[in-house]
């Protein structure tokens, strides 16, 4: 098991001025970080990827697909566009030596329709993404498709509409992410759906009911944990906590308190996941 801190927390664009931080959650315990891919070029992600190198904190990434940059639409060029951002995804990942990209680019983030996703929805997302998995795939990269609460999306709302996606890409390399915050919201029994889940479980974000310090709330982590041992996972627990340190980050998803200081998150929250992970028999 490896534990990991997404980087959201405090940016959106890691830079040289973040490269403190990153040593200070090297030194509390961290096996690695998880960076969102949003902006920056390849000598960008290469410089971080070699800071990160040096301080022997390994990577993972996330990114999404914003409106104009759809999977799911109708619009052929708008398709294109999202095929074009998710390739450039995996170019950027590969220069920053990440190991997997998850996140919720199966549709555009907070893009509805007004309607359920459909069958042709779900096809859309699936030939869109398939080259993207050849790509991450020649790379050794994973991907994984997160699912998000009614309020983000609607294409993958829950596990049962994930794997609607990954059946249809149908390529090793992609599978979806768990997140506890999303899944204690649409999930009527975390522990059937991490079983219903199973080997198509890639990676596992740790994320409270109102995205604070994990442990501090309302999610069944036991239940999360017993069931994700019981499967076999053993990849990243990450926590993916939020505040308010990017007030237009934190405006696009609805974060309007601070729930916990971040440093507190970084070392309560870590804490926290090594005290609760099952033992091994």
């Amino acid at each position: 098991m490896k534990f990991g801190m997404n980087l959201q927390l405090w940016t959106l664009h890691v830079t040289k001025q973040h490269y403190a931080l990153l040593a200070d959650l090297k030194q509390i315990g961290f096996d690695g970080v998880e960076m969102y891919l949003g902006q920056g070029d390849e000598a960008h992600y290469k410089a971080l990827g070699a800071e990160l190198d040096r301080l022997g904190l390994e990577r993972c990434a996330i990114t999404a697909c914003e409106p104009d940059k759809n999977p799911i639409s109708p619009d052929p060029s708008v398709r294109k566009a999202a095929g074009e951002h998710l390739s450039w995804a995996v170019d950027m990942a590969v220069a920053g030596g990440a190991q997997q990209i998850s996140g919720p680019f199966h549709s555009a983030f907070k893009e509805f329709s007004g309607h359920p996703p459909t069958a042709e929805e779900y096809d859309r997302s699936a030939e869109v993404l398939r080259p993207m998995a050849e790509q991450a795939a020649a790379a050794g990269i994973t991907l994984g498709i997160e699912p998000l609460n009614r309020f983000e999306c609607y294409l993958c709302n829950h596990v049962a509409s994930a794997l609607e996606v990954v059946r249809r890409v149908d390529h090793p390399s992609l599978g979806m992410l768990y997140d506890t915050h999303h899944m204690h919201i649409e999930e009527k029994d975390v522990a059937d759906a991490i079983r219903r889940a199973g080997k198509h479980i890639t990676h596992v974000h740790t994320s409270e009911n109102d995205r604070g310090r994990p442990g501090s709330g309302q999610v069944n982590w036991a239940d999360t944990f017993r069931t994700l041992k019981e499967i076999d996972y053993d990849g990243w627990l990450m926590i993916e906590s939020f505040g308010r340190t990017d007030p237009e980050f934190a405006a696009a998803i609805h974060v309007w308190r601070v729930f916990d200081e971040p440093m507190d998150v970084a070392r309560g929250g870590l804490a926290f996941l090594k005290e609760s992970w099952p033992p091994s028999a």
